[in-house]
């Protein structure tokens, strides 16, 4: 068995696709996926699968949600041990996270071309600042009243794949959570 996270984008997000964690907890048992837990209303999901095949794996799980709630929700996926590599690399780690700062980690789909990721970081300033890893993108965005492009959108729209974003609390409780 593999501990998985599965991060579903745009759910109870401005009254769409809305799914109480409950019923997500459910729709994922019925897989006869183990040791099912939900964190927080964003459709975070850790569980533990005999399938190997992530693509599999993640096809399985939309279809199942889309026939259980009759729409479509992108998921993706990370190995726990992953999840563990993602806050072990974080590239801001020696940067302290307070008022001032906020970090966030986008989950994307699939690595983006090298050019794609390029004019990404390219686009760093004194608002936000992008690191990317093969699946990641790291965000340290400054909290000032600055208006700034930077949501979970714009990265899928530079990047052309499909993304979902957490805050680096809730990628520290997945973490926590994805041990045991």
């Amino acid at each position: 068995m593999t501990r998985y996270a599965a991060f579903l984008r745009g759910i109870n997000v401005s009254g769409q696709k809305i799914i109480k964690m409950e019923r997500l907890k459910e729709i994922f048992e019925s897989m006869k996926v183990k040791n099912v837990k939900t964190y927080i209303q964003s459709g975070n999901v850790i569980f533990d699968s005999s399938e190997s095949n992530t693509e599999t794996l993640i096809k399985k799980i939309e279809s199942h949600i889309k026939k259980s709630l009759g729409y479509e929700v992108t998921v993706i996926t990370r190995t726990a041990a992953e999840i563990e590599k993602i806050v072990e690399q974080n590239p801001f780690a020696k940067k302290k996270l307070d008022k001032d700062y906020n970090l966030y980690v986008t989950f994307l789909s699939e690595e983006p071309a090298a050019d794609l990721k390029k004019s990404l970081q390219l686009l760093s300033d004194e608002i936000a600042t992008y690191k990317i890893t093969s699946r990641e993108v790291y965000t340290l965005f400054s909290r000032s009243n600055a208006k700034h492009p930077f949501s979970n959108n714009f990265v899928e729209k530079k990047l052309k794949v499909a993304a979902t974003t957490r805050n680096w609390n809730v990628v520290n409780k997945i973490y926590e959570l994805g041990k045991g």
